[in-house]
């Protein structure tokens, strides 16, 4: 077990002194029924909005169970108790919401008419390619 001294103490709390200057913190959040987003005010005066169903967790949540949340660890995180889901702001920021798993399932999944036309259209020519034995 490592002893703690008074000096090594006090320049831990200057770290986290620091950190909580210069990393991204939740002031406040709320939940904007409307639009079905998370709003979050940050301590260095910024603001993000985020779409509550692309968070791993909420995405079959009902209005309630998304507004019942509160910010967790001096504004380092989100926390929804009933769901049991959890997410960093600063992970919120970087465009993670959930699993690296729970990620891939969910990239390229977007709907648009363009997309659309263009499956449509692929499709027409026989479809995507299939893979020869020997590439690699």
């Amino acid at each position: 077990m490592v002893d703690l001294t008074e000096a090594g103490f006090a320049a831990a709390q200057e770290r986290g002194r620091i950190a909580a200057q210069t990393e991204p913190r939740a002031a406040s959040a709320r939940f904007d029924r409307r639009r079905g987003a998370i709003v979050v005010a940050l301590t260095n005066g910024c603001s993000f909005t985020f779409p509550a169903h692309l968070v791993q967790g909420l995405d079959q949540a009902s209005d309630e169970q998304i507004a019942a949340f509160e910010i967790l660890g001096a504004g380092y995180g989100l926390h929804w108790e009933s769901l049991d889901v959890d997410v960093s702001i600063p992970g919120l920021l970087a465009g993670l919401f959930g699993t690296r798993s729970y990620m891939a399932r969910h990239a390229g999944q977007a709907r648009s008419p363009a997309k659309a036309a263009a499956a449509r259209a692929n499709g027409a020519k026989g479809g995507r390619p299939r893979k020869s034995a020997g590439a690699g």
